[in-house]
């Protein structure tokens, strides 16, 4: 299964395409971070980790991890 990573110097997202179920959970969370208009679509800058863990976390389909 192919992953994409996205991360800085405190954490990684891991993204798998082939598992999401698009529910849009992540976009309406942060749409700061998330944007799929946008390439790449994941940009983690200015955003604490902290907050997104907890959006990875509220991933319905696990295609959102973190390394």
């Amino acid at each position: 299964m192919k992953t994409k990573e996205y991360g800085n110097s405190e954490i990684t997202i891991l993204w798998k395409p082939e598992k999401c179920i698009h529910a849009g959970i992540c976009v309406k969370t942060l749409p700061q971070v998330y944007d799929p208009k946008r390439k790449p679509w994941i940009n983690i800058a200015n955003v604490s980790t902290a907050a997104l863990r907890d959006q990875v976390a509220q991933c319905p389909s696990g295609a959102l991890s973190i390394k």
